[in-house]
């Protein structure tokens, strides 16, 4: 029943926002009463903290399976953007926005534990990258690391890139556009415009 919970609970979280969805709505659309979602979580805050850590995991996990896989760095950049954006439903919502607005302590813990994964694995694509000769020997790995995720979390910002003027895909596309035609060689700028054709 727990995981249920979560599972619903995240579905109506994504397509409606965190501040939104009331714990009635919850129960309403399980066919429970609220003293069945009270008797596994306290509050709604310890709700959505079970939430978004189920969510966090389910990522991680699917990100590691990305990068076990062996493909070249470009196709892996893409491939992680598309299972983040399948979990997250596009982020029609704004999930990141809203946690940041309404549950900033659990947002700020949340980041911290994103940037620790995702560093990980972007200075891996990075070595890999220049190693194939798709990205330029000179670059700063660890600078690049950073900009990278501040890029990433920065274009879900709803203040700078309001949900009714952009489409979450077409900015994503349009971050890993920027980001990588500024670390690749010619070689690499090749293997990008393929993937961004397919996009």
């Amino acid at each position: 029943m727990k995981e249920a919970i979560i599972d619903k609970s995240c579905e109506l979280f994504l397509t409606l926002g965190f501040k939104s969805v009331t714990m009635d709505e919850i129960a309403n659309a399980m066919g429970v009463s609220k003293k069945t979602i009270y008797k596994y979580f306290s509050n709604k805050t310890d709700l959505v903290t079970e939430v978004t850590n189920t969510m966090f995991e389910k990522i991680s996990c699917g990100i590691d399976h990305v990068c076990g896989i062996d493909m070249n760095p470009i196709d892996e950049i893409f491939a992680i953007k598309k299972l983040v954006m399948d979990h997250l439903k596009d982020e029609k919502s704004f999930p990141q926005y809203q946690l940041q607005k309404y549950y900033p302590k659990l947002f700020s813990s949340l980041k911290q534990k994103q940037f620790q994964i995702m560093q990980k694995c972007v200075i891996e694509n990075l070595q890999k990258g220049v190693k194939m000769g798709l990205y330029r020997a000179d670059i700063d790995v660890d600078f690049i690391s950073r900009i990278y995720f501040i890029g990433v979390t920065g274009i879900k910002d709803n203040d700078m890139f309001p949900l009714k003027n952009y489409v979450m895909k077409n900015l994503m596309n349009q971050y890993l556009d920027y980001h990588l035609r500024g670390i690749c060689t010619p070689k690499g700028i090749l293997q990008l415009e393929k993937q961004l054709n397919e996009n």
